[in-house]
């Protein structure tokens, strides 16, 4: 087998997310673009919001709500020793989800948003991406951008490539 793929690991961590609170559309037309959408005539619909990935550009409407993830691949491990074949890694990265909301709202509508980040993934497994138990929200100060409440959900997750 082949070293594995990091940019399928990132999309498939990506996609979930993006499916989560992009969720109305039949397919994403452009993470960057999507627009918050709250319909009063089903209150059970999950609410869309704006989610935002590594090295895309993105300049938040003041008093919105959006979402950032923020995705590292950190230790990797031996799991087999010897030489470049027929052995096994595990590769282990972290995931940061900082969930912006308006100043002065309360924080009720951020850890709502949390708890749906932390249901995405809490102790899953999908493609071959295992996901831990998630930690948070926590609320970060001061927040970054300013002018927002600002939590975060982290967890780590592993994935294994046999070479």
């Amino acid at each position: 087998m082949a070293a594995a793929n990091l940019n399928t690991i990132r999309a498939t961590i990506e996609q979930l997310l993006a499916n989560e609170f992009n969720s109305l559309f039949d397919s994403i037309p452009s993470i960057d673009a999507i627009v918050s959408i709250d319909d009063s005539n089903d209150p059970g619909l999950p609410t869309v919001y704006p989610v935002v990935f590594n090295n895309v550009p993105y300049a938040p409407t003041p008093n919105s709500t959006w979402v950032q993830c923020q995705l590292n691949f950190g230790n990797n491990n031996y799991l087999t020793m010897g030489g470049t074949t027929g052995v096994s890694n595990s590769i282990i990265g972290i995931i940061l989800v900082n969930i912006f909301t308006p100043k002065g709202a309360g924080a009720g509508a951020n850890f709502t948003i949390g708890k749906r980040v932390r249901d995405v993934y809490n102790r899953s497994k999908v493609s071959g991406v295992i996901f831990d138990a998630p930690t948070g929200p926590e609320v970060m100060a001061p927040p970054s951008p300013e002018g927002y409440f600002q939590t975060q959900v982290r967890l780590t997750f592993e994935t294994f490539e046999d070479l």
